[in-house]
């Protein structure tokens, strides 16, 4: 660790291993459950073999968020390293008591160490972290990478096609997409995540898989607002669908041209709730 403020962050942030390292980023895992077995995400279970398994085994796995430990653990971590403060940058406190967590570290710990709800996750997450982190090399203090994650988590957009609400459901977060329960469970509903409250909401419904696809990146588009001679940073998330996320960002870089783009497996604590084959996009433009 070389920077004077550390950046932890947990694990559902989504973010390309590249990413983290060039960015000193600390990450704490969340904890999926499956029957007894316990394993932390990313560390004991990768992406694929976690969505191999998952289609295959009737056990329904559950997550956990850190305990105040394990973020107290990262933070002491990240002094050892030579970091003087500590800014913590959370899925969202609707979604994980994750933040919550973080919120008892802080206040054990005995050096300053703020904390950044993201109201998001995934790359709604990573994108705020990678935010704060060009404003840490940029020479802001802690206060100010706050700000620049805050300005980027008010232009995300991120939606998500998913290809059954099943796991959605089973998994009990399924927020304000609800009024889809027992009407489209036949259908490929999307959603989307709120920015402001920091839960999932209700998109559109399509018919059939190639539609949800294109109507996924009709709306991601509209909503962005990619106006010329503005920065347009883009993310295409995957639940074990590759050969569709690979099109799509061949789609989106060909046709936008944004100034960062990230395809990104996504993490087995979201694949949990949102299932095998869901494809999303997440992004802003400043």
């Amino acid at each position: 660790m070389t920077k004077r403020t550390a950046i932890i962050t947990d694990s559902t942030c989504d973010l390309p291993r590249e990413k983290l390292e060039k960015h000193q980023i600390l990450i704490v895992p969340l904890t999926i459950i499956w029957g007894q077995e316990t394993f932390r995400d990313g560390v004991d279970i990768q992406p694929k073999e976690f969505y191999q398994r998952l289609e295959n085994e009737e056990r329904f796995p559950t997550t956990s968020q850190p305990t105040p430990e394990d973020m107290e653990a990262a933070c002491r971590q990240a002094a050892d390293q030579g970091a003087e403060e500590i800014l913590i940058i959370t899925i969202s406190s609707a979604m994980s008591g994750t933040f919550d967590s973080a919120r008892r570290a802080a206040d054990r710990f005995p050096g300053p160490v703020y904390l950044h709800d993201s109201r998001s996750n995934s790359m709604g997450l990573g994108w705020q972290v990678l935010a704060a982190a060009r404003a840490r090399e940029e020479g802001a203090d802690p206060q100010g990478m706050i700000q620049a994650a805050d300005r980027a988590r008010k232009q995300m957009q991120y939606l998500i096609s998913l290809d059954t609400l099943e796991y959605l459901h089973r998994g009990g977060r399924i927020g304000g997409a609800s009024r889809f329960i027992g009407t489209i469970l036949n259908l490929k509903p999307q959603i989307a995540v709120n920015h402001q409250t920091g839960e999932v909401e209700a998109g559109r419904r399509s018919r059939t898989r190639e539609k949800a696809l294109r109507d996924l990146y009709r709306d991601f588009f509209e909503r962005v607002d990619p106006a010329s001679g503005k920065d347009l940073r883009v993310a295409v998330l995957h639940n074990a669908a590759p050969t569709q996320a690979d099109k799509l960002a061949r789609r989106v870089r060909e046709e936008y041209r944004p100034q960062e783009l990230i395809i990104q497996i996504v993490s087995p604590i979201l694949g949990v709730h949102t299932g095998p084959r869901a494809i999303a996009l997440c992004g802003y433009s400043l």
